[in-house]
């Protein structure tokens, strides 16, 4: 995250570090839950938690996470760092954990937090889908902060998943390592190479590992074997880009209404800001 090709972690630190107190001000007037949906080591979640409490507000921060590690490491962190903030962690699914949060919230409004690009990780149906069942947890009153990776210039994004560190290529080639560690599978990582590309069909940055020669790897978990020819690639990562008319079209078609977008200098990145409607309007066709 903090490579200097990886632009999207800086850029939408500087757009929270701006507009915090502007993201946060339609949220307030009520006991409210700040509810955070995979906030990985909570650097940017605490901008916000900073400017909640400029703003003198009466809130709980509530983290959602499948990972009870994280979740504890994260509650513990913020409670060293602002321990007047009441915090209270779920180790749940995300829609499963706003769901259970909207039972049981009775009066208090909630604000989500889904930053980092996190949605251009789901197809473009799998991100209707998973909005759709968002807004059905949420209430008209709620709001929804979204963080959006904006289609730019593809050496950019080129050189963001293709480090001259070679970070990206290690992130990926663990995921090899675990399955031998974990499953028992016998690997040899070093007879594949990591390899980041642009669809531009599609908007999306694409990972995979590349067998560089023909060969056979067995999993003992699962007591299954897998053949890989020469050059034969294994999918690893979507990263969905987005215009701005994608944003407003997957907002409206997913039950929301844009209040404020919010991008960098460069136009990089994009943070809107969404309020729940009461009905999910019919989405306008794709150009």
């Amino acid at each position: 995250m903090a490579l200097p090709e990886y632009y999207p972690t800086a850029c939408e630190e500087a757009i929270l570090t701006r507009h915090a107190d502007a993201i946060v001000a339609p949220a307030l007037g009520a006991p409210l839950n700040l509810v955070d949906l995979g906030a990985g080591d909570g650097k940017k979640t605490m901008i916000v938690l900073e400017a909640l409490r400029r703003a003198g507000a009466d809130f709980v921060y509530v983290p959602i996470d499948i990972s009870e590690g994280a979740m504890r490491e994260l509650v513990e962190k913020v409670r060293a760092s602002m321990p007047d903030v009441r915090v209270e962690g779920l180790v749940a699914e995300y829609t499963d954990g706003v769901h259970h949060l909207a039972r049981a919230a009775g009066e208090r409004a909630n604000l989500v937090l889904f930053l980092g690009s996190n949605i251009g990780n789901f197809g473009r149906v799998a991100a209707n889908a998973f909005l759709r069942k968002l807004w059905s947890a949420l209430r008209p009153r709620d709001h929804v902060l979204v963080g959006f990776d904006l289609k730019k210039d593809i050496e950019v994004l080129l050189a963001a998943y293709n480090d001259r560190a070679g970070v990206t290529a290690a992130f990926n080639l663990n995921l090899l390592h675990r399955i031998n560690r974990e499953l028992g599978a016998d690997f040899d990582v070093s007879r594949f190479r990591h390899f980041g590309t642009y669809n531009v069909f599609s908007g999306a940055m694409e990972s995979y590992l590349v067998s560089l020669e023909p060969q056979l790897v067995s999993i003992a978990a699962l007591e299954l074997s897998f053949a890989f020819d020469a050059w034969e690639p294994l999918h690893t990562e979507y990263s969905y880009k987005y215009l701005r008319s994608d944003v407003a079209r997957l907002a409206a078609g997913t039950g929301f209404a844009i209040e404020l977008e919010l991008e960098d200098e460069r136009g990089w990145f994009l943070d809107s800001l969404w309020r729940v409607r009461s009905t999910i309007e019919a989405p306008e066709p794709e150009r």
